[in-house]
């Protein structure tokens, strides 16, 4: 485990490591930093350039997270980095939730032209490990230990020039250690200075002419002249993103004013030929930017092109970010600002979704103001639109297709919907969700899940989202912002949003008349206008709806149902392992087999029928899961893994039989669910046939020549109503079903034969559904899959 803090000056930090750490007696030498050292970025906590005087204080960003301990929780930051609490100290280290951080971070929390010392605590018993990045090129390992220090200097950074690059080395004139302002207890987002937009706030670290790309061998030119453009000498860099990095342009002769084709200057995107963005040709944007070029809110392109190795984009230069903003604001935002904020982007959304686009990226880095100093510096822009989706099919005109792929994300984790996290098919309310949440972080400071790290990070910011109520996210924020995110988070996946009405929630907060507004929205519909309709959409949206997500977590028993033929069906439930022989015996006895098995709170349930066409059947109660060489074995005799259940104890209920299609089979146990896998699998002829968990571990069979066509699958954090029903919809039904703790998943399938409309229905309970089953029955409805864990009630 790593600590990381920042801070300008050795001497300051030094004396604070002996009077705060004298319990850690132990230490590691790191020597494979640099490898993700590439280039330092603009700082988060940068201050500006008119503020460098003898008393600017530079507010450090300390990675803090809120850590648990054996005997507290501490819920707010020390004021100082060091300023921990001594006597829980060991009890921290035990709980494994010492501050922790990769090396990958270093590229976004270094800082130029400061002095940078950057510590790196491995907090294990015995010691300190201290890492020193002194400017940009210098970095010393310092280990106190019997044997005294030893030092490594690792080798320049690939594409600095010395020289001028040498000289950023020097704190700036005048700034002293100063004094240090409280921490912010949760790691901030990624730096203005790192967007992907056009702003005009100067970067604190400019990158020399002549460096690479990073990704790319390819110096960038100097001089830049696309198509018919004027030529433009390329100056300070703005900021890098995943798609391009942008520039300063000035125009080489000619020119005047601050915006249009004919300005001074004008912002630069750069994307190489090989980047993520560009497939064999020009990069995706363009053909969004050339869809949307005009539309309101987006910034104008006035030139595009290839010069060399890199595509390049001509656009108007705009002014800093709401980043920018808000972290110059002292981190916090006036109500009436942010409510400004949330009419002017909805405005702006509004005008972008009726050109059949989603944003897909929607955070404050990628809202930027005009200019300072000109007519249109409270005006609001949205950048980026390196990740827009369609979500109107161009040729039909319909909504786009619902589909679930959860290994694909799409977005910027702290600010994404909880469905882009998930892998849904991006729609009009993902931009608003994470709209919503961009308002509240503007206007509290932070979110909740910030603060997680790891692999696992997304996995543990959604769930935390889901977890997390209207109430407790917007504790303290006015009203509308509580009304906000309930509606939009409330959204079905082809719903049109009533942008009036969500423009409306926010009118009681806009107090100041219009030419004192912090930001413009004479351009967006006004709030007021058109009260009738408003009044009466208001009076059409009362009528009771169907929530979409909102509910309280809960963990139950999810049965599914599925029409058949009248046939004998049996089931036994809170089954301990001395009595599953007896039971199963005495069904084999009336002529049924195992269809499906589950298991809750270390009890089995078992469901026997007559219906399953299988010829012979073997069972196992193994105390591991999953019991590799039992299960090997009866593959040599032309067993088929057909159903299987986990405890949370971790033993595993496995039954094999004969008589099915079945041709090969594989399965794979995971700690979380293997999607990469199952579609690997899918591309090699595999389907899924029966899944189980066992505790937080996965266990997913999949076969060959199954009686399937097609498959899909639907993962969620509650239960996903929405869609399972779509998936219905288009003749999809659920295959299997298992459930963790945390999480839900449903495989759904397609048949190879085509018979007639197969009805289902699925039931949650607390209990076991012995009291519904039997009225299932007299409709025909016999149990398909059943399993126990998360769902939503």
């Amino acid at each position: 485990m790593y600590l990381l803090v920042k801070y300008r000056l050795r001497r300051y930090v030094t004396p604070l490591l002996f009077n705060h750490y004298q319990s850690i007696t132990e230490a590691r030498i790191i020597k494979e930093p640099t490898q993700n050292l590439k280039r330092v970025k603009r700082s988060p906590f940068a201050i500006n350039k008119r503020e460098e005087t003898e008393d600017a204080i530079l507010r450090p960003y300390v990675p803090y997270t809120v850590f648990p301990c054996a005997t507290q929780t501490h819920t707010h930051p020390p004021q100082t980095p060091f300023d921990l609490p001594t006597s829980p100290l060991h009890e921290i280290y035990k709980s494994k939730h010492i501050f922790h951080r990769d090396f990958n971070l270093f590229d976004s929390i270094l800082t130029a032209p400061f002095q940078s010392i950057i510590w790196a605590l491995d907090c294990l018993p015995k010691g300190f490990i201290g890492v020193s990045l002194v400017g940009l090129e210098d970095l010393y390992l310092c280990m106190e230990e019997d044997a005294g220090f030893e030092t490594w200097t690792p080798t320049p950074r690939r594409g600095t020039r010395r020289g001028k690059a040498q000289a950023q080395k020097a704190p700036a004139s005048g700034v002293g250690p100063g004094p240090v302002g409280p921490a912010y207890p949760y790691p901030m987002p990624r730096p203005a200075g790192r967007g992907r937009g056009t702003r005009a706030t100067e970067d604190k670290n400019p990158e020399l002419f002549g460096t690479e790309d990073e990704g790319s061998t390819s110096p960038l030119p100097e001089r830049v002249q696309v198509g018919n453009s004027p030529a433009y000498k390329l100056e300070r860099k703005l900021g890098k993103g995943g798609f391009g990095q942008v520039y300063v342009g000035r125009r080489v002769s000619g020119g005047s004013g601050n915006t249009g084709p004919d300005a001074l200057e004008v912002a630069l995107k750069l994307e190489h030929r090989n980047g993520k963005g560009c497939s064999y040709g020009p990069p995706y944007e363009w053909q969004v930017y050339s869809t949307l070029n005009g539309c309101y809110g987006v910034p104008m392109v006035h030139h595009k092109g290839r010069q060399g190795d890199y595509y390049i984009l001509v656009m108007d230069k705009l002014g800093p970010s709401l980043w920018d903003v808000w972290n110059s604001s002292n981190q916090i935002l006036s109500e009436e600002m942010v409510a400004c904020i949330a009419v002017e982007a909805l405005s702006i959304l509004e005008q972008l979704h009726l050109r059949g686009f989603v944003h897909g990226d929607v955070k404050p880095e990628n809202f930027l103001l005009g200019q300072p100093g000109t007519p249109n510096e409270k005006k609001l822009y949205l950048v980026d639109l390196g990740l827009a989706s369609k979500w109107r099919d161009t040729s039909s005109g319909n909504h786009v297709d619902y589909d679930q792929k959860p290994d694909v994300f799409r977005g910027t984790v702290r600010y994404a919907s909880v469905h882009a996290h998930l892998g849904r098919t991006g729609s009009r309310r993902d931009d608003l969700e994470s709209l919503a949440y961009t308002l509240i972080f503007l206007l509290r400071g932070k979110l909740p899940w910030q603060g997680f790290i790891g692999e696992n990070k997304g996995f543990l910011v959604c769930k935390k989202k889901m977890a997390t109520s209207p109430d407790i996210l917007c504790y303290l924020c006015p009203s509308p912002f509580k009304l906000f995110l309930e509606t939009v988070t409330n959204m079905k996946f082809d719903e049109e949003p009533n942008y009036l009405k969500l423009i409306g929630l926010f009118e009681n907060c806009l107090v100041s008349s219009a030419s004192l507004r912090p930001i413009r929205i004479d351009g967006a519909l006004k709030v007021g206008q058109k009260r009738g309709r408003l009044l009466i959409d208001l009076e059409d949206d009362a009528q009771p709806r169907k929530k979409i997500r909102l509910g309280t977590p809960a963990t139950q028993w999810i049965s599914i149902y599925t029409s058949r033929t009248p046939m004998k069906q049996r089931y036994y439930y809170n089954v301990m392992d001395s009595r599953l022989h007896q039971h199963v015996e005495k069904g084999k006895n009336d002529g049924l087999n195992i269809s499906c098995v589950a298991s809750a709170s270390n009890l089995w349930a078992i469901v026997m029928d007559a219906g399953t066409g299988f010829t012979s059947q073997v069972y196992e109660l193994s105390p591991v899961f999953l019991h590799k060489e039992w299960i090997m074995e009866q593959w040599e005799k032309n067993y088929y893994i057909t159903s299987l259940a986990g405890a949370t104890n971790g033993s595993a209920l496995v039954v094999m039989s004969k008589g099915t299609t079945y041709t090969q089979q594989s399965y794979k146990v995971s700690d979380v669910f293997p999607f990469k896998w199952i579609n690997k699998k899918w591309k090699e002829g595999f389907l899924v046939t029966s899944m189980t968990t066992a505790g937080s571990r996965w266990g997913i069979v999949m076969s060959r020549d199954a009686t399937y066509s097609n498959q899909v699958v639907e993962l969620d954090f509650l239960y996903p109503s929405e869609g399972i029903h779509r998936r219905w919809e288009n003749g999809y039904r659920i295959t299997a079903a298992a459930a963790t703790e945390d999480q839900a998943a449903f495989i759904l399938s397609t048949t190879k034969k085509r018979s007639q409309d197969v009805t289902q229905e699925t039931l949650r309970t607390s209990a076991f559904p012995s009291t519904h089953v039997k009225e299932k029955w007299s409709k025909n409805l016999y149990i398909a899959s059943i399993c126990y864990g998360r769902t939503v009630s």
